[in-house]
């Protein structure tokens, strides 16, 4: 159905269009006058009735994973999920359910707060804030003007990422987690060519290193800037501006004349790459539907982790045959250009700012500029979603000892894959006299494992919806695949220590690349999806927390895996990250069995699904 199908009839006397062709609503401030611009309206809209008939009641829900993160006291935050017949619903039905700003903000607040008795002094001043916010929604200064109509997808909507054919969805699926591997691949290009940086600059191999190290860094800072932008104008604008960036700042990094300029320009492509890293997630969950929506995300988890091995397999070959750095870097570009016009090519699929555009179209084509989002409405800001995107990961990362717990495991993980770009060139450079081309080829064990991981999903997701059908999910219930995949990492490290010795045929260390592979993916995906379902409520904020302290570990531990296989030997290298992976390996156990109650105890909210009455 298209837009005006869903308008019935207009009052179209006496008005004129010209006069609310161009508005752009932020926040809508009730005329105390009638301008003729009002006259003109949607008559066909939905009622209490087609409301409930469609599952709507008093009760709003938790919004979804990836409504605008700064939006408060929401009355309709089904609006980015939901279809309806006319497609605009009117605030004055909302309320007339019982949908209020005051309303939802004491039963949102009453959800939250479940577990919340013992809070500490921060917690304390965020309740306390809360309470104000309730007191002036109750005043009555946060009331949205019943005239106001909201907009949803039609039913059956073609706009729907939801409605598009599964190839499209799938395919674009792909697409998006190429583009991840390309950014990965980016991040470790020049570990295959680290010899070539310390001969053009006259510098020591630890220089060199930071040249990677730095790259990772800058994928920490820069959802702080790509996720605002993309809750704003769009996951389309967000990729287009960045990978552009991302692409051009590759020309300093081939032509650096010195060290410091190619350092400073690694940090720059990290900051602006990041959009792939922190973004295609939510694209891809803007097409799915939760019930499915694990798999799909399964290719995501699956990326990041192959990105950065193709990276020295691929520039160990440049380096060696030709020893120019600046190679290294025209390819990685090339690669990148590639995947900007492809990433940009792909449509709008964040539903906030689809709607935005709709309600934009049928103010133009109806006269009336009432019509609009939520999210338009309250009036977000750039500055309020810097805030939102800054402060309260911050805050997770103090407040809540759960995520930090599985942020840290999925950190030493990622840190662990960066410790093995550094790690294999000594085992196999010393034990064989491998260079940086045949050093690369040991990576390619380390995909395949990650391969099987990813057919290994399959088999968890049907496990999962399996447990949906029988009962309520819990977020313990997305462990299956940590639990599967936490012994082989740690098993990789045990193996890649026990078969360093000359006498060992190559095969015997390179093996461990297929456990570590499959340990390591299967990790990340579970971990990903648990992180999700306990903080359903500030998921982009749970996951930004993940990607700080991820990077941070995978810029670090490059710095000082060299000399630790130097001073320990190439033995108890590898068996002291092997013991701290074997630690590791009661987490997802411990939280499968005892986390509810470790959330309920520690957390300073309760942010899950387990807050929301199924």
């Amino acid at each position: 159905m298209s837009d005006q199908e869903s308008v019935v009839s207009f009052n179209s006397q006496n008005t004129s269009m010209v006069d609310v062709e161009g508005q752009q609503p932020q926040q809508y401030v009730p005329s105390k006058t009638n301008s003729r611009a009002n006259q003109l309206k949607l008559t066909k809209t939905e009622t209490v009735k087609s409301l409930q008939d469609l599952g709507v009641t008093s009760a709003a829900p938790v919004p979804d994973i990836n409504a605008p993160q700064t939006a408060k006291n929401n009355i309709f935050p089904e609006e980015y999920t939901m279809e309806t017949p006319s497609g605009l619903v009117p605030v004055a039905t909302l309320q007339s359910m019982g949908r209020t700003a005051s309303a939802l903000s004491r039963t949102r607040t009453k959800q939250l707060n479940r577990t919340a008795t013992n809070s500490s002094s921060t917690g304390k001043e965020e309740m306390e804030e809360e309470e104000t916010e309730e007191r002036e929604d109750q005043s009555g200064e946060n009331e949205l003007d019943p005239e106001i109509e909201f907009v949803t997808f039609v039913t059956g909507d073609p706009e729907n990422p939801h409605n598009w054919p599964s190839w499209v969805r799938w395919g674009y699926t792909v697409l998006l987690s190429i583009l991840v591997i390309c950014v990965a691949y980016g991040s470790a290009c020049i570990s295959g060519g680290l010899g070539t940086v310390e001969k053009k600059f006259h510098v020591g191999m630890e220089a060199a290193i930071l040249s990677c190290s730095l790259m990772v860094i800058g994928f920490s800072l820069g959802p702080l800037i790509w996720s605002p932008v993309s809750d704003l104008y769009g996951r389309r604008v967000a990729y287009f501006v960045s990978m552009g960036l991302y692409v051009i700042f590759n020309i300093p990094c081939a032509l650096a004349p010195n060290l410091g300029c190619l350092l400073a320009c690694r940090f720059l492509c990290g900051v602006w790459s990041s959009s792939g890293l922190c973004l295609v997630g939510g694209s891809i969950a803007d097409m799915f539907p939760s019930e499915t929506r694990g798999k799909a995300i399964a290719f995501f988890a699956f990326a990041p982790y192959v990105g950065p091995v193709v990276g020295p397999l691929v520039n160990g070959f440049i380096s060696v045959s030709t020893g120019r750095m600046d190679l290294i870097f025209w390819v990685n570009m090339a690669f990148a250009g590639v995947m900007w016009i492809i990433s940009s090519a792909i449509p709008e699929t964040y539903a906030p700012v689809i709607l935005k555009r709709k309600a934009a179209r049928l103010r133009k084509e109806t006269g009336n500029p009432k019509i609009m989002t939520e999210q338009e409405a309250q009036g977000v800001s750039m500055s309020e979603m810097m805030r939102a995107c800054l402060l309260r990961p911050l805050y997770f990362a103090v407040t809540e000892p759960v995520l930090v717990a599985t942020c840290f495991y999925v950190c030493l993980i990622y840190s662990l894959l960066y410790a093995f770009f550094f790690a294999f060139p000594v085992i196999f450079g010393e034990l064989y006299g491998y260079k940086d081309n045949l050093v690369g080829l040991m990576f390619i064990p380390i995909v395949i494992g990650a391969l099987w991981a990813l057919a290994t999903t399959f088999y968890c997701e049907n496990k999962y919806l399996q447990i949906v059908k029988q009962r309520k999910p819990t977020p313990e219930d997305r462990l299956l695949g940590a639990k599967i995949g936490a012994p082989f990492a740690a098993i990789a490290l045990w193996i890649l220590g026990a078969t360093a010795y000359k006498h060992i045929i190559w095969v015997g260390p390179a093996s461990a690349g297929l456990a570590f592979g499959f340990g390591m993916v299967l990790i990340y995906y579970s971990l990903n999806n648990y992180i999700i379902d306990c903080y359903v409520q500030y998921a982009s904020s749970a996951l930004a927390t993940k990607v700080f302290l991820r990077s941070a570990g995978g810029a670090a531990f490059p710095l000082f895996t060299i000399q630790m296989y130097h001073k320990l030997n190439l033995h108890w290298g590898s068996w002291l990250l092997a013991f701290i992976s074997t630690a590791m390996i009661a987490l997802p156990f411990a939280f499968s069995y005892w986390g509810k109650g470790l959330r309920h105890k520690l957390s300073k909210k309760d942010y899950s699904i387990d807050s929301v009455e199924m």
